[in-house]
């Protein structure tokens, strides 16, 4: 760790099958135990969990079944919303804020995941190049769909994309297109550790192009 760089931070984590990206929307439906409690305490504190992709192991824990393991690089999640409808069930609502590479872990008697994390650079603010706007283009065309439609049924829907929007940012836009594209966790993973994200954006151009929803 450089004179420079953050300190490191202990957090508890939450392995899941899916990758929560800085600036993205994560909902989550909470009910085993040892979530329940570290979920209360991290939102009675105002503090921040460690969402990390799965690579072995369930989301939900079976009894017998080996310890989760999972990616080395996580996103910081804050909670902005939370419902308890019920004893032993909260819904949640997490936005992603800053990606952290994990220096040790420890699994405790009730199966909950603790880490050492150290905080890793934002995505240094970068307008889209020309030559990528027809991405940028087309997120805002579908973001304005969807509020369009939401206005229209008057629903209380939760949109994929909150404001505010930085449609002219290339970590924004390449961000919010990894979230949206029906993309396997190990593709979003890798998207999500590059360090450029001009080059983010450049490949999920290429995946756009390549599924037909823009053309070049």
């Amino acid at each position: 760790m450089t004179a420079s760089s953050p300190p490191p931070l202990s957090i508890p984590l939450f392995p899941l099958g899916t990758v929560l990206f800085p600036g993205g929307l994560l909902p989550l439906r909470i009910f085993e135990v040892r979530y329940l409690d570290m979920i209360g305490r991290c939102h009675k504190a105002g503090l921040p969990f460690g969402v990390v992709g799965l690579t072995q192991g369930a989301e939900v824990r079976v009894p017998g079944a080996e310890a989760e393991q999972f990616a080395s690089i996580g996103t910081l999640a804050t909670i902005s919303q939370l419902a308890s409808p019920q004893p032993g069930l909260m819904h949640i609502e997490c936005v992603g804020t800053r990606r952290f590479r994990i220096r040790g872990s420890e699994l405790h008697k009730h199966g909950l995941w603790t880490a050492e994390v150290e905080p890793m650079p934002d995505d240094v603010s970068m307008p889209v190049p020309q030559d990528l706007q027809h991405a940028a283009d087309a997120l805002r065309r579908l973001v304005r769909t969807l509020e369009e439609r939401k206005a229209h049924e008057n629903a209380a829907v939760r949109l994929p994309v909150a404001p505010p929007y930085h449609f002219d940012d290339c970590g924004w836009v390449a961000n919010r297109w990894c979230e949206l594209l029906p993309l396997q966790p190990e593709l979003k993973q890798r998207l999500m550790e590059l360090g450029s994200p001009l080059m983010r954006l450049e490949l999920v151009s290429d995946l756009l192009a390549r599924t037909g929803i823009v053309k070049e």
